[in-house]
């Protein structure tokens, strides 16, 4: 008989969310992270709430639908780690025409049955006070909701539920290797330099940017699928404006910068 269901490798968002989930269907659980909780992406993204915006335009309709649905729900279940962002996108001629724009955001607030936050909006920028840090060519644009959350603290609460449902929490606690025999997973883990071994009947690698490492030198695993990392920059700078709003722009090789206060 295994030490428990299921073993997660990785303490960010994804391991402690599905953690706290396995552990509240009964599962037992043991996460394991190298360093400490929310020490990788899980501390570093850009801490939005969002459905998935651009998403629309490849036709993702179930992808937003789900992601606006997971968000009303994270901003009902923690407003102490959540509050609403109004984000402003100026049109131009480079964009799409405005009434496809209008289109998409009305999509965008029915999909997900929206019940907390505002519903989109035209703006006249040229009198309005999102309009004012914007250049003058900039005399239509829109506004639509999405949130903004506090994201190291949600994974520690979320690593705090599911410690409180069962689930053995270990930072600091280094996968060394994990062989898989015919009934269940053998772990060995190093910790302040001891090591120990554990077994499970499935294993999660919920590593992150870590995930093709875990696969190929710790678990030793080929696969067809790949994993392709991606990357966004944080640059901070002197604040620009007054208000509270956020903006989206796209550019034209389809990068999306956003300007958050």
């Amino acid at each position: 008989m295994a030490d428990f269901d299921l073993a997660i490798i990785g303490g960010g968002i994804n391991g402690t969310g599905i953690a706290r989930d396995a552990a509240g269907r009964g599962l037992s659980v043991l996460l394991v992270e190298q360093n400490d909780l929310a020490s990788g992406t899980s501390s570093k993204s850009t801490k939005l709430i969002h459905g998935g915006l651009r998403y629309l335009e490849f036709y993702a309709f179930r992808l937003v639908r789900e992601a606006l649905i997971e968000r009303e729900v994270l901003i009902r279940l923690a407003p102490h780690l959540t509050r609403p962002l109004r984000f402003v996108l100026p049109h131009h001629a480079g964009l799409r025409p405005a009434w496809m724009l209008r289109l998409g955001l009305f999509l965008y607030d029915h999909l997900g049955g929206r019940k907390i936050l505002p519903a989109s909006e035209t703006l006249d920028l040229t009198h309005h006070k999102v309009g004012e840090p914007l250049r003058r060519e900039f005399r239509r644009g829109f506004a639509y909701s999405d949130g903004w959350v506090d994201d190291s603290r949600l994974v520690v609460l979320n690593a705090l539920d599911a410690a409180e449902r069962g689930a053995v929490i270990r930072t600091h606690t280094r996968l060394i290797r994990a062989e898989r025999d015919d009934k269940h997973w053998r772990l060995v883990l190093s910790a302040r330099g001891n090591h120990d071994t554990v077994t499970a009947r499935g294993l999660v690698n919920a590593a992150g940017a870590w995930v093709p490492d875990v696969a190929a030198h710790r678990l030793h695993l080929t696969s067809s699928a790949h994993v392709r990392l991606v990357k966004g920059s944080h640059i901070v700078v002197r604040r620009l404006f007054e208000h509270d709003h956020a903006y989206i722009f796209q550019l034209a090789d389809n990068r999306i910068i956003f300007p958050i206060p």
